[in-house]
């Protein structure tokens, strides 16, 4: 590559039902009937893939969604349900074989235990190809639906009673993360042996107590799960605040944040390499990706136009914690580079209809960033952590 060419930026998609406006499940290409089938999935990550995109996310939760901040709404004319990301995500992996899978896993009300080995398990079935996105719930309701804890009510993420909080949330989060790590690490690589000559199928040597003892967990370990194909899966995280950004610096690979405009992103990046260092790991690559939501067409006036008739056939205009785009694939390019000059390594792509700006994303705005030379053209690694640059970590147990 010629230093006159930009370097390559990284892209994501993150997966939402029938896509992230909430009447996109009316749209005709939507099929809506297909939602809760592995079908319906797989064709999405295959379209994802057949664009090079690093690796998609997707969403997950432990309770309906709502058009409320923390309750429970009681509107019909949305998307209500889902099927779970983890389980969708290793249904998907047998059929694709270069795009990472990035399921969002709800730190709040599930065990770190658990969570390691499910991803784990999803990095030997994509060989490779695993992440998280580890999200808190601060809903009261959603805590009712486990029954081991209550959490207290708050009004809004910028109300007075959230920061204290929100810092317990996000504090445990970290403790999440954690725990899955060194359980990812408690199997030595070459733990197993599985000589059927000597009978000797493991030395019990390589496997270790992980004995974390903090204020939300207490996990002995090992894993029952040998350590994954990439060693540690990807742990990613969406940021719009101090508290989060610091989670996103202690505790992943990538962060997804939420400027929009690139004197914010300048900003919101200063803040979070800032926490790196803090954190200990200013040495290590830390992505930052910029979330956008995408309405695509080939005319600028036809992308805003279908956004206005998807608001109006929600009843309200939409809007999102992302800036919302509306426009070509090519004044995408031009933002996604602008954004790129303030110091973003990639973006995550919300497509506002899934069926609709997926592949405007795939077979529109890809070519148009190959063509500027700053987007790759095959798949040169393997596992997800090659794509993104990022070595394989050394066994935190194991003896030097």
């Amino acid at each position: 590559m010629s230093s006159t060419h930009p370097a390559h930026l990284h892209l994501a998609v993150a997966l939402d039902g029938t896509g992230w406006h909430p009447a996109s499940w009316r749209e005709p290409v939507a099929r809506p009937r297909d939602l809760f089938t592995a079908g319906h999935w797989t064709d999405l990550v295959q379209e994802a893939e057949r664009g090079l995109i690093d690796f998609v996310t997707i969403e997950d939760g432990l309770g309906p969604q709502s058009s409320h901040f923390l309750d429970p709404d009681d509107r019909t004319d949305q998307v209500r349900g889902r099927l779970d990301a983890v389980l969708i995500a290793s249904r998907v992996a047998p059929l694709t074989r270069h795009i990472g899978l990035v399921p969002t896993v709800i730190a709040t009300h599930t065990e770190p235990f658990h969570i390691s080995k499910a991803i784990a398990t999803l990095d030997y079935v994509s060989t490779g190809r695993a992440g998280l996105r580890v999200q808190i719930s601060a809903r009261p309701h959603e805590a009712a639906h486990f029954g081991r804890r209550t959490i207290a009510r708050i009004e809004a993420y910028d109300s007075p009673d959230a920061p204290a909080v929100l810092r317990d949330l996000f504090d445990e989060a970290a403790d999440h993360v954690e725990v899955v790590r060194r359980l990812w690490d408690s199997w030595e690589d070459d733990a197993e042996i599985r000589d059927a000559a000597t009978g000797r199928f493991i030395d019990r040597d390589k496997l270790h107590y992980i004995d974390f003892e903090g204020p939300h967990f207490s996990v002995k370990g090992p894993s029952i799960t040998p350590r994954p194909p990439q060693g540690q899966p990807l742990v990613t995280a969406l940021a719009h605040d101090t508290v989060p950004y610091r989670l996103v610096a202690r505790a992943a690979d990538i962060g997804y944040i939420t400027p929009h405009d690139t004197d914010r992103a300048r900003a919101i990046l200063a803040e979070i390499r800032a926490e790196q260092e803090t954190a200990g790991r200013a040495g290590e690559t830390l992505h930052v990706f910029g979330d956008l939501v995408v309405f695509l067409d080939d005319d600028p006036a036809e992308a805003a136009a279908r956004k206005d008739r998807l608001d109006a056939l929600a009843g309200e205009p939409y809007t999102s914690d992302a800036r919302i785009f509306t426009g070509t694939p090519a004044q995408l390019a031009d933002l996604l580079q602008e954004f790129q000059s303030a110091g973003l390594t990639g973006f995550r792509l919300r497509p506002a209809v899934a069926g609709h700006d997926l592949p405007a994303i795939t077979r529109g705005l890809v070519p148009e960033l190959q063509r500027r030379g700053a987007f790759r053209r095959a798949y040169e690694a393997d596992t997800l952590r090659g794509l993104l640059g990022l070595p394989r970590p050394a066994n935190r147990y194991a003896a030097a």
